[in-house]
């Protein structure tokens, strides 16, 4: 995720040699946002990790955070110079997993949580001025997401190894990008943050359980790097 990072923040620099940033480049795309509508494409990566509250001291749970894979779509609808407001659906593939130590047994302290989200973001991008063939922005906004992999129907749970979450969420998001106008579609690296608005926790049935029992809220939060295509 460091070096996605790296080449998000430096990308830019990529294109140096093209005279992207010369005193006086080749503009492309003059025109492009002058458009009221436009349409575009999505791939990224995430990395999603759990924030809990506890209704007690405890040592915390661990959360481990693995690489995961975005794709969607944007629909751009242009309301001024600088304000555009998008729609950005997707789906979110990502894995947490998480140790109990305050468990004894081994064979219980792990908890792979799978989740598979569909996002329905409603974002607001505001751009700076276009210098040549650069434009930064930032972005924010609230999404509804449907978690598909939440096991929130399933009468099992974490005495029978089945972790479960609510299905819906509401999260809020805020990022920056940088949209880079090329000869034939505009490129443009972001990254934004992402934080869950309530507890998606669902507990066990036994009130007392080791893996619940002690958790007041338990929340998403991460971040995304998305490469847009528009």
């Amino acid at each position: 995720m460091k070096k996605l990072l790296l080449i998000l923040l430096f990308s830019p620099l990529l294109f140096a040699q093209e005279g992207m940033f010369s005193k006086d480049p080749i503009i492309n795309k003059e025109n492009w946002n002058k458009q009221r509508v436009h349409w575009g494409y999505y791939l990224g990566f995430n990395s999603l990790d759990f924030k809990f509250d506890y209704l007690s001291v405890t040592e915390d749970i661990e959360v481990e955070t693995t690489t995961g894979f975005n794709v969607g779509l944007i629909g751009n609808l242009r309301l001024t110079e600088y304000l555009d407001f998008r729609f950005e659906p997707g789906l979110y593939i990502t894995q947490r997993n998480l140790t109990y130590p305050n468990i004894v047994d081994v064979g219980d302290r792990l908890r792979e949580v799978k989740s598979t989200y569909i996002f329905f973001p409603l974002l607001l991008k505001y751009s700076a001025l276009r210098t040549g063939n650069v434009r930064p922005y930032l972005v924010g906004g609230v999404s509804r997401a449907l978690n598909l992999g939440s096991n929130s129907k399933s009468p099992d749970d974490n005495f029978n190894d089945r972790f479960r979450m609510k299905n819906w969420t509401n999260f809020y998001e805020v990022g920056f990008g940088i949209d880079i106008y090329l000869e034939y579609f505009v490129f443009s690296p972001s990254i934004r943050g992402v934080f869950s608005m309530k507890d998606e926790l669902i507990r066990d049935n036994d009130p007392n359980s080791p893996w619940t029992g002690n958790i007041q809220e338990m929340k998403t939060r991460g971040f995304f790097i998305n490469f847009s295509f528009h």
